[in-house]
């Protein structure tokens, strides 16, 4: 099965959006994505691929993620969380450390975001969260990632302490990468308390990295996001 699999992942290539995605994702000599290779097969695809392969066991899965192509390793992250969604708990574990041991091959913000909050964020929902504190100090830029997107989940159930006390943690990080996640998990708070989310942004206002405070304030009214832009709070 896996071997087909690869099989029609290659088939699905295209040259030109390969080039795109290349340029896109940052992959040259000092980028964030420096040596990632893209093939250039599209989202829709993708999902159809790991829905047709959903059957591949975690040692098959294994193979898929250590593939040097972006994509593959993306299909192999939404086989992963697509067993996680009808996984028992035991098996969810399974799964949550089989994710850990992988964090080398999750290495682009597509990766990383197509997966974090599926798989991590909800899994240790009810649980100690210990880990994604330990992942916001790390010195990786993906494992940082993961630990704020994976609040994602938490904040779709109207949990936040987690996602405030991360975007907190890593409101002074250097990388822009790391600004936007924070802003995007701070945007989807204030979509559900608009009140927590000004409290924080009024509380760190100083330290805010401007591409955080963008992000977050993206979905206010456009006077108001003036106001927050020139320091009006």
């Amino acid at each position: 099965m896996l071997e087909k699999l690869k099989k029609e992942i290659q088939e699905s290539a295209d040259e030109e959006k390969a080039k795109i995605l290349q340029r896109f994702f940052k992959t040259g000599k000092g980028e964030y994505g420096e040596g990632d290779i893209f093939l250039g097969i599209i989202a829709p695809q993708m999902r159809n691929l790991a829905k047709k392969y959903g059957g591949l066991p975690l040692v098959k899965i294994q193979k898929l993620l250590n593939s040097k192509y972006n994509e593959a390793r993306w299909i192999a992250l939404v086989i992963l969380a697509n067993k996680f969604k009808k996984a028992d708990e035991q098996e969810k574990g399974n799964i949550f450390n089989f994710y850990l041991k992988n964090l080398k091959n999750i290495n682009n913000w597509n990766l990383v975001d197509i997966s974090a909050p599926h798989i991590v964020g909800n899994f240790l929902f009810e649980k100690d969260k210990k880990i994604l504190y330990e992942l916001s100090r790390s010195e990786d830029l993906w494992e940082k990632r993961i630990s704020i997107v994976s609040t994602l989940s938490f904040i779709r159930q109207n949990e936040f302490e987690d996602a405030l006390a991360i975007s907190e943690l890593l409101l002074n990080d250097e990388h822009d990468l790391i600004h936007k996640a924070v802003g995007w998990m701070l945007r989807e708070m204030g979509k559900r308390d608009i009140e927590i989310l000004k409290d924080f942004l009024r509380k760190h206002y100083k330290n805010i990295p401007r591409t955080t405070l963008r992000y977050a304030i993206e979905k206010f009214e456009e006077e108001e996001r003036k106001k927050w832009l020139r320091g009006e709070i």
